[in-house]
């Protein structure tokens, strides 16, 4: 049975994950927050190719209010620093027993959204992803190359009492490819982007600075792949303190791209022979560093911090960014800048992890 699922987003992911859907036979939507984004699509076709070859014509919303009210399901699939517009933009619309799918969650976002429906008394299922179920870069006017559609995608859901019911959601719209992850805490852990992204774009800076045209696969050299695996290291301990189960970096390469598992450098080595090793970012004002140093690396930082295990890897990359970029990403997570994390306790987070709201533990009576 065909769903009608609204997409929030009009880039890459967002193409690409509609592309999916399309060949799956359901009905996307594209919202683009500015509208630029989806002004090709009212004179043309979407147009995807690669691991996804498809075309169509794809309905495209004139706001949240349309996008919220016109589906089955809503999918955010836009940067992290997007994110808490968009939640505010569609909060006021989304309705009771609708699906919500944030592709991928950054920041603990999917407990922003459910406060926000919360408080307006609506329930809602709100599925936050480890990863994006594509990758893929767009093209000119209306077009998406693919690069790949994973095989296996992390997930959990808030409250985790619709769990069962939310992963069916997804398994019908995108395949079975689902790995249900232990809270949201997991899911925010099993997130690889950042810590791969801030190896990746520390190592390979200036070809970004200059706008050059180069193989990411092939430049994660194995100084850099060892980092990488250091960094790795790193959030796998504070997973394990937690007492949570996550991927490690050679799963996560494995699956996604469907190499054997060796050293990170020699996997990438083999991505780029068989053509799908990707291109680099061709700028400095990449999302790599905008949106996954604040809203990737800065929560793994927080949860080093609370476990008692810091993640000075990763601390060290925000300062080095922050210093390159004469920014301090540090306090630029509008997401967790709203959830006033100092506030909170470790278990605050991990009772917020699966109910979705974030509460404080009332003292124990003395």
């Amino acid at each position: 049975m065909s769903a009608k699922v609204g997409i929030a987003g009009a880039g890459s992911i967002a193409f690409g994950t509609a592309a999916l859907l399309h060949q799956n036979g359901h009905d996307p939507m594209l919202w683009s927050p500015s509208g630029a984004s989806t002004a090709a699509l009212q004179d043309g076709l979407l147009t995807a190719t690669g691991a996804i070859e498809t075309q169509f014509d794809s309905r495209v919303a004139a706001s949240a209010q349309q996008l919220a009210e016109e589906n089955d399901a809503i999918l955010i699939a836009l940067p992290g620093y997007g994110h808490k517009a968009v939640f505010d933009a569609l909060a006021p619309h989304i309705r009771d027993g609708q699906h919500i799918l944030i592709s991928s969650h950054a920041s603990l976002g999917a407990v922003y959204l459910m406060q926000a429906l919360a408080a307006r008394g609506v329930e809602a299922a709100v599925t936050a992803w480890g990863t994006t179920v594509v990758t893929g870069r767009r093209g000119e006017g209306a077009s998406v190359q693919v690069n790949t559609v994973r095989k296996k995608v992390d997930l959990c859901t808030v409250p985790e009492t619709r769990s069962d019911c939310a992963r069916a959601v997804c398994t019908r719209l995108f395949g079975d490819v689902f790995v249900p992850r232990d809270g949201l805490l997991a899911i925010s852990l099993s997130n690889l982007n950042p810590q791969n992204h801030l190896g990746i774009a520390l190592g390979n800076i200036t070809r970004m600075e200059r706008g050059e045209t180069w193989s990411q696969g092939q430049n994660v050299t194995p100084k850099v792949g060892a980092l990488l695996e250091a960094l790795d290291l790193e959030r796998l301990a504070i997973a394990e303190a937690l007492g949570l189960k996550t991927k490690t970096i050679f799963e996560h390469f494995s699956q996604s791209f469907h190499v054997p598992i060796s050293t990170i450098s020699e996997m990438n080595q083999q991505m780029h022979a068989q053509g799908n090793g990707g291109t680099g970012p061709a700028t400095a004002d990449s999302r790599y560093v905008t949106e996954d140093v604040p809203y990737g690396l800065q929560l793994t930082a927080i949860l080093g911090r609370l476990t008692g295990h810091p993640a000075e890897l990763h601390e060290a990359g925000i300062k080095i960014f922050s210093a390159m970029y004469a920014r301090d990403f540090a306090h630029e997570n509008e997401l967790l800048n709203a959830l006033e994390l100092d506030r909170y306790s470790l278990d605050d987070l991990r009772q917020a992890a699966r109910t979705g709201l974030l509460r404080k533990t009332p003292e124990p009576a003395s």
